[in-house]
């Protein structure tokens, strides 16, 4: 096949999506199969170019200044007089026989899907990002974006779905009912290889936080995973297990988790470290005991998969069905507490820390999960799959 694989994100610029397409992109050309990605310019690559079998072609763009609604991420957007043209040259030279869009609210997922459109070319669309916010006035502007904005390009070529879990699900259900040509139910992939084989010592000396027991939270901090449940929970933890610390790595682009710390009192028990070389990792992963991303009820993101693959105990706000078909099992593979519910988040950090044991055996589970579900390899192939059925016309 050849396959175009779209999204305003890509490496060298960094985030779960970018790093998923290229992925992805390596895999289908390991496969056998022809890659073009199309993304946006990035001043430290070039504008067209190879690497690693894969066409890279970055049109120009524009980045959003950083605002809270931006989240304060690096965000580009390509859109001008020049895309539709720019749009057609490239794929009418390539000559797709399927594309995979990253991103339903981006320039080039909407330009891709309208020459997919009129050259009658399938597409499959992942959507890695519901636009939701926990404040009133960000989600009215949401919810305006995806009504009047994102939706309609959506019925215009009508996208086949990647659902990553149960929440984009309803969510796609509810906000694009009218687009979908098709749903297919593909985790999110992970490299469990990476994250294994870290120095504790390196991260416990480099912040002097000696033998006590660490409590993880990897990922950027934003609105939607703001550990403020981790910080409420922090003085039941603190009363079992006084010298505990929270260790939060990630760029915090959100801080009122640290407001409420000094609210609270438990400020010296948390460690921020800003956001970290991705090589630094596993070293963070091998120091912990357990780690937590939310509380906000919002999914299962890559970062909580990557501390079960590396087999650090997870405690998560998710239901038991996140993944569809793919079941989490409270204390089988994970640690499973309600949203919102900071009281039931102490005991089981509490319990993580105080019995090895048992969190041995729930790590040593979480581990045999992901590899057989998660790993990139397995995710490729589901990709392949559903591509290659699009492209003969037998997707469901």
């Amino acid at each position: 096949m050849k396959i175009a694989v779209v999204n305003n994100f890509y490496p060298p610029r960094v985030g779960g999506s970018a790093h998923l397409s290229e992925s992805l992109a390596k895999g289908y050309v390991a496969a056998g199969h022809e890659v073009l990605v199309i993304t946006a310019a990035h001043a430290e690559a070039p504008s067209d170019h190879e690497a690693d079998g894969v066409r890279i072609v970055r049109f120009p763009a524009f980045r959003m200044p950083e605002t809270r609604l931006a989240v304060n991420f690096d965000i580009a957007f390509t859109s001008r007089p020049s895309l539709p043209r720019r749009m057609k040259k490239v794929l009418d030279e390539f000559k797709p026989d399927v594309i995979h869009q990253h991103g339903q609210f981006f320039d080039l997922t909407w330009a891709s899907g309208l020459w997919a459109r009129k050259n009658n070319v399938p597409t499959l669309l992942s959507v890695h990002t519901r636009l939701q916010s926990p404040s009133k006035l960000y989600q009215f502007v949401f919810n305006m974006l995806d009504r009047f904005m994102v939706a309609p390009f959506m019925r215009r070529y009508k996208p086949t779905y990647v659902v990553m879990d149960v929440h984009m699900q309803e969510y796609i259900e509810k906000k694009y009912k009218r687009s979908i040509t098709g749903m297919v139910p593909i985790p999110v992939g992970v490299d469990p290889e990476w994250v294994r084989g870290g120095d504790p010592q390196l991260m416990r000396d480099k912040h002097e936080l000696g033998d006590a027991p660490i409590i993880l939270s990897t990922g950027h901090v934003i609105p939607l995973r703001d550990r403020l449940g981790l910080v409420e929970a922090l003085p039941a933890v603190l009363r079992e297990v006084p010298d505990a610390k929270l260790v939060v790595v990630g760029g915090i682009y959100f801080d009122a988790f640290l407001h409420r710390a000094r609210e609270l009192g438990v400020e010296k028990a948390v460690v921020t470290t800003g956001a970290v070389p991705k090589a630094d990792i596993p070293h963070y992963l091998a120091a912990a005991n357990v780690e937590c991303h939310e509380l906000q009820g919002y999914g299962f993101g890559t970062a909580s998969l990557e501390s079960m693959a590396a087999g650090v105990p997870v405690v998560a706000a998710v239901r038991e069905d996140n993944f569809l078909d793919i079941k989490l099992v409270d204390r089988g593979n994970v640690h499973l507490v309600d949203t919102h519910a900071p009281d039931q988040l102490a005991e089981r950090l509490i319990e993580t820390i105080k019995d090895p044991a048992e969190s041995r055996d729930i790590a040593e589970s979480a581990v045999k999960l992901v590899n057989e579900n998660f790993a990139m390899s397995a995710v490729i192939a589901k990709h392949i799959e559903t591509l290659e059925a699009l492209v003969s016309g037998t997707a469901g």
